[in-house]
């Protein structure tokens, strides 16, 4: 509630509130900057979402594995996603760095000339999004627990009727983690929508290059902290809250057309 009546007002956060109406929303309407910022954020969403659940699936199946050391296994796979965001993103700094990157090392043995990753919008944009796969043990775990819940009776009798590896998998187990891909879709969503960090610390300058990693969250931001502009940086999260909101409404009205919560007999 604060955040909506400070939208409707100029403030700089030194000075007192002064009221602006609708100024601050007309404008973003009007600022190139937002439509890139939002651009980016989506063009984010769109590819690290799917990539990351399909990637945390796979770890989930890797993890349910019935042998041993599964344990030493879980935690290899889920260590990666500890590791905070700021810290992996100058991990990332070093590994691609054109001149003594271990990435760009191990391209030239097979004749590739160094590659410099930072310095197009699509190139950082695309290593963001790598980065954002590391961080899927997380949901990983979820779906862990979700196989766990999955009664061993339904496998036996599939298997009984002759059903192979690739049936029982569409047919009985993706249908019944179906409410767990729809929680962890969610969130995925929710954290595409807030990315910052990585567009704040892996380009040389925030939201490089040509504002190829200026996030709508980043962009807030600059707004709120770099320029003073506290009012429009609300609206800025105003909306972005309702976009938020809008989109998980939306997710729960598709998946009531394929989220299973029980088993049929």
């Amino acid at each position: 509630m604060y955040s909506i009546i400070i939208s409707l007002t100029r403030y700089t956060g030194f000075s007192k509130p002064k009221w602006y109406g609708v100024h601050n929303y007309t404008r973003m309407f009007t600022d190139p900057i937002v439509g890139t910022s939002a651009l980016n954020t989506m063009w984010y969403a769109v590819f690290a979402v799917p990539i990351g659940i399909l990637i945390a699936l796979a770890l989930a199946l890797a993890m349910n594995r019935r042998v041993r050391e599964v344990s030493v296994y879980r935690t290899i796979l889920y260590m990666p996603s500890l590791i905070p965001q700021f810290a992996f993103s100058f991990i990332f700094i070093v590994l691609l760095n054109p001149g003594y990157g271990v990435i760009n090392k191990f391209l030239g043995l097979f004749g590739v000339p160094a590659q410099d990753f930072l310095s197009s919008g699509a190139g950082i944009k695309g290593v963001i999004i790598g980065m954002a796969q590391f961080a899927a043990g997380n949901a990983a775990l979820i779906f862990l627990a979700g196989l766990n819940n999955v009664p061993e009776t339904l496998y036996d009798a599939a298997k009984i009727d002759g059903a192979g590896a690739v049936a029982r998998f569409f047919r009985i187990t993706m249908p019944l983690l179906t409410p767990v891909l729809l929680f962890n879709a969610i969130n995925a969503v929710n954290q595409a929508l807030q990315i910052f960090t990585p567009g704040y610390i892996v380009p040389s300058t925030p939201g490089g290059p040509n504002n190829g990693s200026l996030f709508y969250m980043l962009n807030l931001y600059e707004n709120a902290f770099s320029y003073a502009q506290l009012g429009y940086a609300s609206a800025l999260a105003v909306v972005l809250f309702v976009v938020g909101i809008a989109m998980a409404y939306l997710i729960f009205r598709l998946s009531r057309r394929w989220v299973h919560y029980g088993v049929e007999v």
